[in-house]
């Protein structure tokens, strides 16, 4: 009676007249794990089960087979806060066989947006036809170039190819192959054996090859889809000034390196932070003409290139940091101004963290730093916010790593950073978190790698100049910096670190009359 009030399944497996009904025992067979068959039958009886990674996804199908349904959720939603692009291809198998949706859209998008360093994975080349031939036809697939996807496609073919190369034209069909390099596209992919030993494969890059020569020659409209540009791309915005005053926005332009003016900031500030969510950035706080610290939020939406206010922060401040994690916006630390000091004058590092939803447009007090920060740089991974440095309460360097838990709440300090530092940049690439740069006790040309899992420190290719207050981002499995001071001399180069050959290189320079005030990377939509 307990089973069947908590499982359809078992309800009616007793009540329904079956077999089972008479039977002393009920055989499973193979069928589910016997540690999840006991995890279930205790919360038959207790109302209650422990989640954790190891039996999350065990539980979620065993929940979905037992009609289960509160095991089944709460299992999702685990997963939900657990998803990173290490797992999201599997969480996709996984929530689209258990109609999960919300967890189904959450790794979907994650594995569009994190297809260059997930193409190469071995749950890539395991992937089902037609989740890869969903992959390659959306057009919100993530990739700088067109040639990563056509590799990409070739490299799951050769996994298996005896049992692959059939479906070879149908996945070839929605790749953009007239967006390849002409070069590329006559010498690789035209001669490819495994193309050219299919007739219908053969007549898809023939058609490809004839478009891109109508592009090149400029001969009239070119349609269809191997043409057509993917309707979403990653962009790298540049905020700054003439001054330290922020008050302009720029794209990087991937393909010409250019630097490319936006809809300027209608409220120009010092002092302020950037954090990208999806299409938009999120500017908060600052220190505006008066010099008075702000509560302001300004929203960037890069779709219709316009600005347009959100609710204000709590508290204002100026020299915090924000990071996106989870869809929600935190801001942590810096100063804000002093009650009854005339001129205004900095409080001492502030301990108060604040979360936003985007969706509520609504701010709130989370547990606040174990020590107050400033110029400290904040990233978002694994779902943890990771705070590196900063000025502390007593205006010292700062050589700790503060780590915040939002489910439990909390704040811990689980390791020291390798050496005190503030003014760091610092952005996620894979399981690591880049920090660059920074005022040090020793060299600011140095750059660290810090695992999100195990909290270990290793040094990873110098940055090519010394760089003090500089700002970083990732695209494309890529690390870009840029600006900062080396001494008095301002760095005027953006600087690209590749990890896969661990080498910088410099991308553009940027203008001597800007300094960048904050660099995110984020979504821009194209026309088709």
């Amino acid at each position: 009676a307990v089973l069947a009030a908590c499982s359809r399944y078992f309800n009616a497996m007793f009540s329904g007249g079956l077999k089972e009904s008479k039977d002393a025992e009920v055989n499973f067979h193979d069928s589910l794990h016997p540690e999840v068959l006991e995890l279930l039958l205790d919360y038959a009886y207790s109302a209650r089960v422990l989640i954790n990674e190891e039996n999350a996804e065990s539980l979620l199908e065993a929940g979905d087979m037992l009609q289960f349904q509160d095991i089944r959720d709460a299992s999702a939603d685990f997963l939900e806060k657990n998803l990173y692009p290490g797992n999201c291809l599997n969480m996709l198998l996984l929530s689209d066989a258990h109609c999960c949706e919300q967890l189904l859209e959450l790794s979907w998008r994650m594995a569009l947006a994190n297809f260059t360093s997930l193409c190469k994975s071995e749950d890539f080349l395991r992937l089902p036809k037609d989740k890869l031939l969903e992959l390659v036809e959306s057009e919100e697939l993530e990739v700088e170039d067109e040639t990563l996807v056509y590799e990409a496609v070739m490299g799951w073919i050769r996994y298996d190819l005896p049992r692959r190369h059939e479906v070879l034209p149908e996945l070839l069909r929605n790749v953009r192959l007239a967006l390849l390099p002409e070069s590329y596209l006559r010498k690789q992919v035209a001669c490819e054996k495994l193309v050219t030993s299919h007739k219908l494969g053969e007549e898809i890059v023939a058609d490809a090859v004839r478009c891109k020569m109508k592009i090149l020659q400029n001969d009239g409209l070119v349609t269809g889809c191997c043409a057509r540009p993917r309707k979403v791309s990653q962009a790298l915005l540049l905020l700054g000034g003439q001054t330290f005053m922020c008050d302009k926005i720029y794209m990087l332009d991937h393909k010409t390196s250019e630097i490319i003016p936006r809809a300027d900031i209608p409220s120009p500030r010092k002092e302020c932070s950037a954090c990208a969510i999806g299409c938009k950035v999120y500017i908060t706080g600052g220190k505006g003409s008066e010099n008075g610290a702000s509560r302001d939020v300004w929203v960037y939406d890069t779709l219709h290139d316009e600005w347009a206010k959100a609710a204000p922060m709590l508290v204002a401040r100026f020299g915090h940091g924000s990071a996106e994690l989870d869809h929600c916006l935190y801001v942590v630390g810096g100063h804000t101004a002093m009650s009854g000091a005339f001129p205004a004058s900095p409080s001492v590092s502030l301990k108060q963290v604040e979360h936003y939803d985007p969706q509520l447009d609504k701010w709130s007090l989370v547990a606040p730093l174990r020590e107050g920060v400033s110029n400290a740089a904040v990233v978002g991974a694994k779902m943890k916010l990771f705070v590196f440095g900063g000025t502390s309460a007593n205006q010292n360097k700062l050589p700790k790593v503060q780590c915040f838990d939002p489910c439990q709440n909390r704040w811990t300090v689980p390791t020291s950073c390798p050496q005190p530092w503030r003014y760091t940049a610092a952005a996620v690439v894979g399981n690591h978190i880049m920090v660059i740069g920074g005022d040090t006790e020793f060299s600011a040309s140095s750059a660290y790698r810090f695992h999100s899992d195990t909290y270990q420190w290793s040094k990873f290719g110098d940055v090519t100049a010394k760089r003090i207050s500089c700002r970083a981002v990732t695209s494309g499995n890529r690390l870009y910096v840029v600006g900062g001071y080396c001494g008095a001399q301002r760095c005027k180069t953006l600087d690209c670190y590749d990890p896969s050959s661990d080498t910088w290189s410099s991308i553009t320079t940027v203008p001597y009359s800007l300094i960048p005030t904050a660099f995110v990377s984020t979504w821009k939509y194209l026309s088709a």
